[in-house]
């Protein structure tokens, strides 16, 4: 039987989580990242979805850089939004981080997010050096 790494990614900038959850677990190359609210250290909401996304994808770039990974590596995102009367306003942030080669995404709206957050981020990175292709 193959033998599979699994590594648990812990970013320091990033709150601890407030549910029985790891911020991101690397398995072999491959990093899950769970949703990330736009929550401060002290697991505070940023003001309106611009403010709270922009944070959730800092989450996000630090946990990446906790496991030597950057938005390039990213290849799926999903967003979960509370209302997708604000789907524009969350995509003008989502592209500060995501410029060029953009990875497959989902978005959804849900009837709730935890601490009543308007917008949840979670992503799979590959981590490496990226050789693209045609």
């Amino acid at each position: 039987m193959a033998s599979i790494t699994r590594k648990i990614i812990v970013s320091p900038n990033v709150n601890k989580p407030v549910a029985p959850y790891s911020q991101g677990i690397l398995v072999d190359n491959v990093l899950y990242i769970s949703g990330q609210l736009g929550t401060n250290l002290s697991v505070e909401l940023a003001e309106g979805i611009e403010n709270q996304t922009r944070q959730a994808l800092q989450n996000v770039g630090h946990i990446l850089n906790a496991a030597g990974a950057t938005f390039n590596n990213v290849v799926k995102v999903t967003v979960l939004c509370a209302d997708l009367s604000t789907f524009e306003i969350m995509n003008r942030v989502y592209r500060e981080f995501f410029t060029d080669k953009l990875p497959a995404r989902a978005a959804f709206q849900v009837a709730r997010l935890p601490l009543d957050a308007l917008v949840e981020i979670e992503a799979v990175a590959v981590v490496g050096d990226i050789t693209e292709s045609e």
